[in-house]
């Protein structure tokens, strides 16, 4: 085993093209987004976690369905456009909003060392989610922000080898932090954008 970072597949690591953003790499380094809110610790985030993995498995279930025609998340949404349920379109709205969300938050603890993980997350989620949510989820989040670990016991679990082997530097775990942050902020930016030029987010 080694430190959480060294065993996902990074944002950083997701081929960009003039044809878009793949498809199965996104769904893999999604995944080990999904995986870091067990690192919180907190049963509070159990919502969040299973959004975002539904909301995986609906992508997945797309690609898998018309492979050579989801190769890229821009051509899975354009050729489902046409059809009377847009499953993965959807799907990918919230996923998209879920990872920004998350994405806020970490940025938000790493720019401010001594900002505590429910003010971080808190800031991130009044800026990305509570605007879609009904008052019930509102109420789930909130509980959720109020259950995030200590800052120090969050960043030491990400340093950690879960093998017992000898854990990362804080240089190496931020260092790793700010890439994947900076590329799934890219590749959430470049989506959204997407789905606002082409009215993709219309309907739901």
């Amino acid at each position: 085993m080694a430190p959480y970072f060294d065993t996902i597949t990074s944002f950083v690591d997701v081929p960009i093209t003039d044809a878009g953003v793949d498809t199965l790499a996104f769904l893999k380094a999604s995944e080990g987004l999904a995986g870091l809110f067990d690192l919180l610790g907190s049963t509070a985030f159990g919502v969040v976690q299973s959004d975002l993995r539904g909301n995986i498995a609906k992508v997945r279930a797309r690609y898998d369905e018309t492979p050579t025609l989801s190769d890229t998340l821009e051509k899975l949404v354009e050729n489902e456009k046409g059809e009377k349920k847009r499953t993965a379109t959807e799907g990918l709205l919230w996923l998209l909003r879920g990872q920004q969300f998350t994405c806020k938050g970490l940025q938000n603890a790493q720019a401010n060392a001594s900002q505590e993980l429910p003010e971080a997350f808190g800031k991130a989620y009044d800026s990305t989610l509570k605007p879609f949510h009904n008052f019930i989820i509102k109420g789930v989040f909130a509980v959720a922000m109020k259950a995030c670990p200590y800052r120090a016991d969050f960043f030491n679990k990400l340093k950690a080898d879960p093998a017992g082997g000898p854990a990362a530097s804080d240089e190496h775990v931020n260092e790793q932090l700010s890439k994947w942050l900076s590329s799934l902020d890219g590749i959430v930016t470049r989506i959204q954008t997407f789905y606002k030029a082409g009215g993709h987010d219309k309907g739901f």
